[in-house]
């Protein structure tokens, strides 16, 4: 007998306006769950899939973004009160970067902010907050609601991103700068890019009404076929977030709507994402209890690390010594990086281990024909991001 609170029956995944498109070129049907959406995990390999980021042009399927409208006479007033950056010193046709906490000053999910026109915004997340920014718009004068199925989404991103886009007839859009976005018209579809993305590299990300998704797809690829352009899952975009230094939604931090146990829960100041507060802006939510972290210094914080050898760390515990004597943090992420030709790990560390130069112990274990073996393995505590080509800024972009 199912317990009271399980389901009777599981809702089947939706699929994306670009589904068949995808299947046509997935070799090994490897689909995984996103925000109630199927999506790609691998096409064929991932190692072709990464290096196309790096060296070519990746697309990317962005739809399950969850995406909500927020319009009203207090807009701005209520975004400015739900995140902590300013929203009031952002202009018409930029996006911002944004976090939002509790009460308590714990993270509850991070996500981007379109500024469409003085009264009227999009707010993109990687989870559901339908919830919360409902509960946070009581006595305001504005209008929230989820827009997820009425826009479709690619990422285009690598090197040769722009030259893909000129290619494609949108002339002009080498005069965008990073965080601007814009409208084209190509024939008779409208598309809105943005000079956004999750890899860390000259990017952007096209905007469409789902009718137009699969004339979008296919003008792209005939578009770049001469620079090799891929489609991409999600397991190449995470070795290059991870190269970025980009925080990945339960994996680098859980929601402190959704952590189970005391003290789990995670502050902008402990994310190393101080520089988005904004305390001079006026009340937010938080914003008490940051102001009383800010005085006292966070006890730990997520910290950039270069591992010694090329067995990632992932899920390892980090010691003070090399007797793993004394614990003092956890890995989030990690992986080899073929860029860097490094072994990267994000981990959180407790005060004062997360300083630059520092030196830790990872705990590893090593397969040797069926035998695991532990072995405690020098890390050293580096800046972030790992990885960051002039290119990701340069306005114009340079031609490849």
């Amino acid at each position: 007998m199912l317990h009271q609170s399980e389901p009777h029956f599981r809702q089947p995944l939706l699929r994306t306006p670009f589904h068949e498109r995808m299947r046509a070129f997935s070799q090994i049907d490897s689909f995984i769950p996103w925000s109630g959406y199927s999506t790609v995990d691998v096409f064929t390999t991932m190692e072709q899939e990464y290096f196309a980021i790096r060296n070519g042009a990746s697309v990317y399927d962005l739809t399950p973004m969850v995406k909500y409208r927020i319009a009203g006479t207090d807009a701005t007033r209520y975004l400015d009160r739900l995140v902590t950056r300013s929203i009031g010193k952002m202009p018409t046709g930029r996006v911002a970067y944004v976090v939002w906490c509790d009460d308590d000053g714990k993270l509850i999910d991070d996500g981007t902010v379109f500024r469409f026109a003085p009264t009227e915004y999009r707010l993109c997340t990687a989870e559901h907050q339908l919830d919360w920014l409902l509960d946070s718009s009581v006595g305001f004068d504005v209008h929230v609601e989820e827009v997820t199925a009425g826009t479709a989404a690619l990422a285009l991103q690598g090197p040769c991103s722009c030259w893909v886009l000129r290619a494609l007839g949108l002339q002009g859009v080498e005069a965008l700068a990073p965080f601007g976005f814009r409208s084209f018209t190509l024939g008779s579809m409208s598309l809105m890019v943005s000079r956004t993305g999750f890899t860390g590299d000259l990017g952007y990300e096209l905007w469409v009404e789902p009718a137009h998704a699969e004339r979008l797809w296919d003008a792209l690829m005939a578009a770049g076929r001469v620079r090799a352009i891929r489609p991409i899952g999600s397991r190449a975009l995470n070795i290059a977030r991870l190269e970025a230094g980009f925080l990945l939604p339960n994996v680098d931090f859980v929601s402190s709507a959704r952590t189970l146990r005391s003290g789990t829960a995670r502050s902008p100041f402990e994310l190393g994402l101080e520089w988005l507060i904004d305390f001079g802006k006026g009340h937010f939510t938080g914003r008490r209890a940051l102001l009383r972290e800010k005085q006292r210094g966070p006890l730990r914080r997520l910290a950039g690390l270069d591992v010694a050898g090329n067995k990632p760390a992932q899920n390892a515990l980090l010691y003070a010594d090399g007797k793993g004597r004394r614990q003092i943090g956890s890995v989030t992420s990690a992986t080899w990086s073929p860029t860097c030709k490094r072994n990267i790990a994000l981990a959180m560390l407790d005060t004062p281990n997360f300083e630059t130069g520092h030196q830790v112990w990872a705990e590893i274990y090593i397969n040797r024909e069926l035998v695991w073996e532990r072995r405690m393995v020098p890390a050293r505590v580096v800046e972030r991001p790992f990885f960051a080509p002039q290119r990701r800024r340069l306005t114009p972009p340079a031609d490849f």
